[in-house]
């Protein structure tokens, strides 16, 4: 069985910022503190926290849009999940809405509670310590 995890949250940077720490390796690897490589277009694979996460850019749309076929090393082989993340301006900052589909119900909790402690908490100190 598979569970959805759905997300909103302020961050006080505009969407282009948001959209690049994400999806840039040096960023990404910066605010999470683990390795990432991340390709830039659809189809290309990324790679974050040391190869724990893992999968393929499905759709971006620059500064606006990202998704993306998304997997956990310890899942079962060929067991993907589907992260779609939106990036709307509000202000002078970003509301980030995340769906995240078909993850495991038994991991649902964790991948749940990570998305805060692994991504908006660190990235909202990233952008705070950024140029707009």
């Amino acid at each position: 069985m598979t569970g959805h995890i759905h997300q909103e949250v302020l961050l006080d940077a505009p969407p282009h910022r948001v959209f690049k720490a994400y999806m840039d390796s040096a960023e990404h690897t910066a605010f999470t503190g683990g390795p990432a490589e991340i390709g830039a277009g659809d189809g290309d694979a990324f790679s974050c926290h040391s190869g724990q996460i893992s999968g393929r850019n499905i759709e971006i749309g620059r500064d606006a849009l990202i998704v993306q076929a998304w997997r956990v090393a310890n899942w079962e082989p060929g067991q993907y999940s589907l992260v779609r993340m939106e990036l709307k301006p509000e202000g002078d900052g970003t509301r980030l809405v995340l769906d995240h589909a078909g993850v495991p119900t038994d991991a649902k909790e964790h991948i749940d509670g990570g998305w805060h402690t692994m991504y908006w908490e660190p990235m909202k100190k990233h952008l705070a310590g950024r140029a707009r």
